[in-house]
């Protein structure tokens, strides 16, 4: 099957064409650096980390950018309350998102625009928008941008341009220099106390939306296959930058891909609510592997609860998927045997000791809008296979399955094994730790001190080791 996305324009599954054969240019909207991250965050973020290491694996040259926001009303905000300047607040909180992206694994993008870097640019396209009567100025207010001069204005967002002035008009009070309550800035006139840049119409800062549309048609071009974010952008910033582009007739994101929200209950998380948990506590609490692992588990398009019980389950299932990797590895099955593999080498046959069925099972899961819950349920029929396999005494089966399984796992990003302190039990016990006492377990087994045996058992217990014994040794994870 080919690459299935669905599309937020069409509402629909498409063929995935992209702009040029074997390539792919993805833009993603990136953090705005106001404070630190939370778990919602990190889920837009693992989200597309996953799409781009798949495409990646399944063969295409894949181009990433996403931008930074460090200019915003709330970065403006922040600095006024803690009398400190705009810059030195975003570049605090841009390193505060860097370092718990790293904890996460997620892949830094090859293009990294930051919005104050690209103003020139942002008037540039202001000033099109102006000259083609797109947009008009406002004195003292500032240049906006007519939506109805984007035909079909709503269509992203799945309304219609008269639904949506309705609704605007019902919500807000109606700004009588505006010509619609839909009208939004492209350019924000000067206020005292903020920054600003110097342009035709005045001192000022740029608009939100119009941050995006210079920054990604400069990293990408014209054209660029996937414009992605959370799905609470899709109206108004990624409709709002849709309808910049439109006006001018040039060509924009050709596919719309969203992810949906974290809840708390029935509201998603945010910080705005006050309902936000960091995410920094998240990955201190259960682990980066955990948390991602949890992401894998829901359908990107679908809502999902990352409350503690759920952080403890994935935690565990991080542990059994160590415990198969120590057992393929004491079994001497080299797990990195694959490393560096893509799917085109095993689909011409290069590749030995591989589950091709189950390869082609996980690209049919992925090839279908990046279903990573079916494709993880591949790869965990794959490892208890090759537990299986071992419990039966057939190495050569083990292998198949376990290397795939393994393979598959780091194509989601997800490495098992020994991951130092990623999982520490409780009492600080590190895996290294916790394998010297199997040792010792082992050794008291063999020389028949039950006793011993049992204390140490018991001990392993108590620090939350779960200890499986069969015919080809003990394995252990966290319970």
């Amino acid at each position: 099957m080919s690459l299935q996305i669905f599309d937020t324009m069409t509402r629909r599954k498409t063929a995935f064409v992209p702009r040029t054969p074997g390539a792919i240019s993805m833009y993603v909207c990136g953090p705005t650096v106001y404070d630190v991250p939370h778990l919602g965050h990190g889920r837009t973020a693992l989200t597309y980390d996953v799409i781009r290491r798949y495409l990646e694996w399944a063969g295409f040259d894949v181009t990433v950018a996403s931008n930074v926001t460090d200019i915003d009303d709330r970065i403006v905000e922040r600095a006024q309350r803690e009398q400190r300047a705009e810059a030195d607040v975003a570049a605090e909180f841009t390193v505060a998102y860097d370092e718990q992206m790293d904890r996460l694994g997620v892949l830094r993008p090859h293009s990294r625009p930051h919005a104050t870097h690209f103003i020139s640019q942002m008037v540039d396209v202001i000033a099109e928008l102006l000259s083609i009567g797109a947009a008009y100025e406002v004195a003292g207010k500032g240049v906006y941008f007519a939506v109805g001069s984007a035909p079909g204005y709503g269509t992203l967002a799945g309304r219609t341009l008269e639904q949506l002035n309705a609704d605007a008009g019902a919500r807000i009070d109606v700004d009588p220099d505006k010509r619609s309550p839909l009208d939004f800035a492209l350019w924000k006139a000067a206020r005292p106390g903020e920054p600003r840049w110097d342009t035709p119409w005045g001192e000022g800062r740029p608009g939100w939306h119009t941050e995006c549309v210079a920054m990604s048609l400069s990293a990408l071009g014209p054209g660029f296959d996937i414009h992605g974010g959370g799905d609470d952008l899709i109206f108004p910033h990624h409709q709002n930058e849709w309808a910049q582009v439109t006006a001018t007739g040039e060509a924009f994101a050709r596919y719309w891909v969203h992810s949906a929200m974290v809840n708390v209950g029935s509201q998603k998380m945010a910080k705005s609510l006050g309902n936000y948990t960091r995410l920094a506590d998240a990955i201190d609490a259960a682990g980066a592997r955990a948390v991602r692992l949890l992401v894998l588990q829901t359908h990107y398009r679908r809502a999902m609860e990352m409350g503690p019980d759920a952080l403890d389950a994935a935690r565990s299932a991080i542990g059994r998927l160590d415990a198969f990797a120590r057992r393929v590895a004491h079994a001497d099955i080299a797990p990195d045997a694959h490393a560096g593999v893509r799917r085109p080498d095993i689909e011409r046959g290069t590749v030995p000791e591989v589950d091709t069925d189950a390869v082609a099972a996980f690209a049919a899961a992925m090839d279908d809008d990046f279903s990573t819950p079916t494709a993880l349920d591949v790869i965990f029929r794959l490892v208890r296979s090759a537990n299986a396999s071992l419990d039966g005494a057939a190495p050569g089966e083990a292998a198949r399955s376990g290397r795939t399984a393994l393979h598959l796992l780091n194509v989601l990003g997800l490495s098992c094994g020994d991951e130092g302190d990623d999982h520490l039990a409780d009492d600080g016990l590190s895996d290294a730790e916790v394998d010297a006492l199997l040792a010792q377990r082992a050794a008291a087994r063999s020389a028949r001190d039950f006793g011993t045996a049992d204390r140490i058992r018991d001990e392993l217990a108590t620090a939350g080791i779960v200890v499986s014994d069969s015919p080809a040794g003990a394995t252990w994870h966290r319970g």
